[in-house]
């Protein structure tokens, strides 16, 4: 990148999203469809790995929420390009934002798959998100991250850190007022953030084509005068790229940059949905045969790179690490109930001392007498 503000030739000046053109780097055979970017083979070998282990770990996940040691929980299958792409982007001290689906960028900064078993588990603890680990905590109401990333960011510009925000959503976010208001001001005070829209067709049951008549969701970023770019959601390649520029543009103050991931989620929305009632077998058949993973494993085949015994060493690692995570999220000890009042505020305020005295006061003697304690500031 060079000097602050000066922005060199971008992916979004050679790709128009209100023409539909879609920055792509392998087709889905894993066929380059261009010059081959010719990444380190050590940064491919760890784009396969983290793809590799996100799916195991999705579904390992999923299979415990079936055996009730899990709550409900959001699949991310099919999705695994756009979010290690980005992540491995992503420089030391910068910021992640996520949504709700994104487990392998979530690992990939350092937060480990029991943070997220023990999420799902509905333990707050695991909100805690590891020292440096530079990532916010789980964002599930669809949305609110936009508008904190944007203010976030700029309070990096501020401090004049040379650091950066990359915030994720789904395509149902960009249907929410948040998603306006956050790209708004990411516009107007060019904010360093790299906002990635999961566009996976389905905002739960209701469909792209419901939501905007936008020919890309990339181009809404036009309208807040920053650049948009649509990308192919399964080449992990392209997803890497992309977001590697876009975040050395934020950081050299070129401001924000809005990147739509073309991609399908092969899952359900959330194990409490049904997806067949909405969605076409045949239109799920397509999508598998776009696999991110089986198009990564042929291009690197072709680059000699992968191999059968490779392949089982991976597996044998990540179902290793996919077990003491799971011990690990099953052997926390239970929550007191007094944890419920803490980590609110610095000094405990009266009202809810007196809460908490009569929540220990109800538990210690199972009935309400004349002598429970009295509540000074009473029930909120």
């Amino acid at each position: 990148m060079g000097e602050a503000g000066v922005i060199p030739p971008m992916l979004t000046d050679r790709y128009d999203p209100l023409k539909g053109e879609m920055y792509q780097i392998m087709d889905k055979d894993g066929g380059l469809v261009g010059e081959d970017p010719n990444l380190p083979e050590e940064l491919l070998r760890q784009m396969y790995w983290w793809m590799l282990y996100g799916r195991m770990a999705d579904e390992k996940a999923i299979k415990l929420q079936r055996q009730g040691r899990l709550g409900t929980y959001a699949p991310g299958q099919g999705q695994e390009a756009a979010h290690a792409g980005p992540a491995l982007a992503m420089g030391k001290d910068d910021w992640l934002f996520p949504s709700f689906r994104e487990l392998t960028a979530y690992m990939i900064r350092g937060v480990p798959y029991e943070y997220n078993l023990m999420y799902f588990m509905g333990d707050p603890r695991s909100n805690r998100v590891p020292e440096g680990s530079n990532s916010l905590p789980i964002f599930v109401p669809v949305g609110t991250q936009v508008p904190i990333a944007a203010g976030a960011a700029f309070a990096l510009k501020m401090k004049k850190k040379r650091d950066a925000v990359l915030c994720y959503m789904g395509d149902g976010a960009t249907s929410e007022g948040d998603f306006h208001e956050g790209l708004n001001f990411a516009g107007v005070f060019s904010s360093p953030v790299v906002y990635i829209i999961q566009n996976n067709q389905w905002a739960i049951s209701v469909p792209r084509s419901k939501q905007t008549a936008s020919r890309t969701l990339a181009q809404k970023a036009l309208a807040y005068g920053i650049p948009g770019l649509l990308v192919d959601g399964n080449d992990v390649l392209a997803m890497y790229l992309a977001a590697k520029e876009a975040l050395e543009r934020a950081k050299g103050g070129g401001g924000p940059t809005l990147i739509e991931a073309y991609t399908f989620r092969l899952m359900m929305h959330t194990t409490a949905d049904d997806a067949s009632r909405y969605r076409s077998e045949e239109e799920v058949r397509y999508w598998k045969d776009r696999d991110p993973i089986k198009r990564m494993r042929s291009y690197l085949q072709k680059r000699s790179i992968w191999s059968e015994g490779w392949e089982k060493e991976l597996v044998r690692r990540a179902e290793t690490m996919i077990k003491e995570a799971v011990e690990k999220a099953e052997s926390v000890p239970p929550l007191k109930p007094e944890d419920l009042f803490l980590n609110m505020f610095s000094d405990m305020p009266d009202n809810l001392q007196d809460q908490l005295d009569l929540l220990q006061y109800y538990i210690e003697t199972r009935e309400i007498e004349e002598e429970a304690p009295v509540i000074r500031g009473g029930f909120p």
